[in-house]
């Protein structure tokens, strides 16, 4: 089965704001010590997998982690799986690294940057076995729609770059979202939905999400 191709120059609006927010003493500790170890840099570069993780294991990519409490967790309980988790969030960054020294973590990288840069111009074809998008920004304004990060472009960038048999997850509390992601994903050539739905942590937006009354709806498709 040939791999699914890249939509060429495919240059969305950019799905997330850069947030810096405070930084406290132990996650500037954290991300001064650890970066050099646990961190990777989103500038272009192809990254070498196996040299990255030193070892040949299943690569989840997660896009998004907030504070990194439900990542790793994740990847405590999964340890057979190497995970790199991109976020753009600095305080986020330095709490993840915290968790991966305290968990003693071996099986997590921490990406700063544009994770569909690092998708195109980073990671090979048939390099993932999953690619997890846990409650991203909706942009919940009809004018920002064009903003949302799932989109048909993006679902072929990410088809290209998963294992056949590998699964996209996507889970949102925004409903509008989440008929969005299953409209493109139903309709797209390279994927399967499928109605089982993968373990995972729930995370701190998931919480406040239900709080507000909101639904949680988790959308998985599988490369064909």
């Amino acid at each position: 089965m040939m791999s699914p191709v890249v939509p060429a120059d495919h240059s969305p609006p950019r799905s997330f704001k850069r947030r810096a927010g405070r930084v406290t003493p132990g996650q500037a500790d954290a991300l001064e010590r650890l970066w050099p170890l646990f961190g990777v840099c989103i500038d272009d570069t192809p990254v070498d997998l196996r040299a990255l993780f030193g070892r040949c294991a299943p690569v989840v990519l997660e896009i998004g982690f907030g504070m990194g409490e439900a990542t790793a967790e994740m990847a405590q309980a999964q340890p057979e799986c190497d995970v790199i988790a991109v976020d753009v969030h600095t305080p986020g960054q330095g709490a993840l690294l915290r968790q991966v020294e305290l968990r003693r973590l071996t099986n997590v990288r921490v990406g700063d940057g544009d994770a569909t840069t690092l998708l195109r111009s980073m990671i090979g074809p048939d390099s993932l076995t999953e690619v997890r998008i846990f409650f991203p920004d909706p942009w919940p304004k009809a004018r920002h729609w064009k903003r949302r990060l799932v989109d048909e472009a993006f679902a072929s960038l990410v088809a290209a770059r998963l294992l056949p048999g590998g699964r996209l997850h996507v889970a949102t509390d925004w409903e509008h979202y989440a008929e969005q992601v299953r409209r493109v994903l139903a309709g797209h050539e390279s994927y399967d939905l499928v109605d089982e739905v993968p373990w995972r942590v729930r995370t701190r937006f998931e919480e406040q999400g239900l709080a507000a009354g909101r639904v949680v709806h988790d959308v998985v498709a599988v490369r064909r």
